[in-house]
């Protein structure tokens, strides 16, 4: 099969008609064998029940529906599961996302040799309130993942080699880092291609501000797991033993500043009177439960099952 089209889904029922119509035309023109998989996640409306009447007309429709709503992620994740294809698309329900971009990003793929091809809306239809605040997320995303040549990390309309979507694991709200999980499982070829945008028709945004913090927090989490998940030891133990040292050598030097005060024969206060005594005290401290905690790190990732998990591209 050449195409999987992944397509998570919440309360979008005006639609998916239009939507699933647009996409049959696209792959009859080109002449793709394809599958479309529609991930229902927990939608309220009747967005199932026009999945399953699309489902009827035509053997490529496939559907996944959540009890309830879990989000975007566990959504792209159990739709990439499912996937055949060679190469798998994503695209959103909202008819933002133009099922016309899907042959030349299945081209990026096959014929240039890329992993992943992410879209990159560069004329949005948005209100500056979410315009602003997306540049300089994606500034921030390019500078942590070190990818920079992606200009719209959280553009829904991505190509991925089958491969790939394989060997990675999005959960949490981490969809919005599918380039930078890629890349830390070792598929470098990443790609962009500016696609066309369009201002939503049917229905509300089904996202708040709210997401913009999370994805910092996410963000932060990725970069720490990626860099130390597999070797705590060399972040906490590091931060901790660089406190515990400066600790200890602040008290040193109260300590010996008595001393020096009283062979001199000046007056000199007690050690405990010093609020640099305390401050030393609690740096070592800290020094010293970080580095706990970097050892218990490296106990708890030398017990996990996948520690030695590696993707190996090819054995002769």
């Amino acid at each position: 099969m050449d195409i999987s089209v992944v397509i998570p889904l919440y309360n979008e029922e005006e639609s998916l008609p239009e939507l699933y119509a647009w996409i049959e035309r696209v792959m009859q023109e080109h002449g793709f064998t394809y599958e479309v998989i529609f991930v229902n996640d927990g939608s309220t409306d009747r967005s199932w029940q026009v999945i399953e009447e699309l489902k009827q007309r035509s053997p490529h429709v496939k559907g996944i529906k959540f009890r309830r709503n879990y989000g975007k992620s566990p959504a792209l994740y159990c739709g990439f599961e499912q996937a055949e294809g060679n190469v798998v698309i994503t695209m959103d329900a909202d008819l933002q996302d133009s099922p016309d971009e899907i042959p030349e990003l299945y081209r990026m793929i096959t014929v240039e040799g890329y992993d992943l091809v992410s879209g990159w809306k560069q004329k949005r239809y948005d209100p500056l309130s979410k315009t602003i605040p997306t540049k300089l997320f994606n500034a921030t995303a390019r500078k942590v993942s070190g990818i920079k040549n992606l200009h719209d990390f959280n553009c829904g309309l991505k190509a991925y080699r089958c491969e790939v979507v394989k060997s990675i694991e999005v959960y949490g709200e981490m969809h919005r880092y599918i380039p930078y999980l890629a890349k830390t499982a070792g598929f470098g070829r990443i790609g962009e291609k500016v696609v066309h945008h369009q201002a939503r028709k049917y229905g509300k945004t089904k996202f708040g501000l709210n997401r913009f913090v999370n994805g910092y927090l996410d963000l932060i989490s990725l970069w720490f797991l990626s860099t130390f998940g597999v070797k705590p030891m060399h972040f906490f133990g590091l931060l901790g033993s660089l406190m515990f040292i400066l600790g200890f050598i602040a008290v040193l030097i109260v300590g010996f500043g008595k001393l020096y005060y009283m062979n001199h024969g000046m007056p000199y206060r007690l050690v405990t009177d010093s609020p640099y005594f305390y401050l030393a005290l609690t740096s070592m401290i800290i020094g010293t439960q970080l580095f706990v905690a970097g050892f218990l790190g490296e106990l708890i990732s030398r017990n996990a099952p996948e520690r030695n998990k590696y993707q190996i591209e090819k054995i002769l």
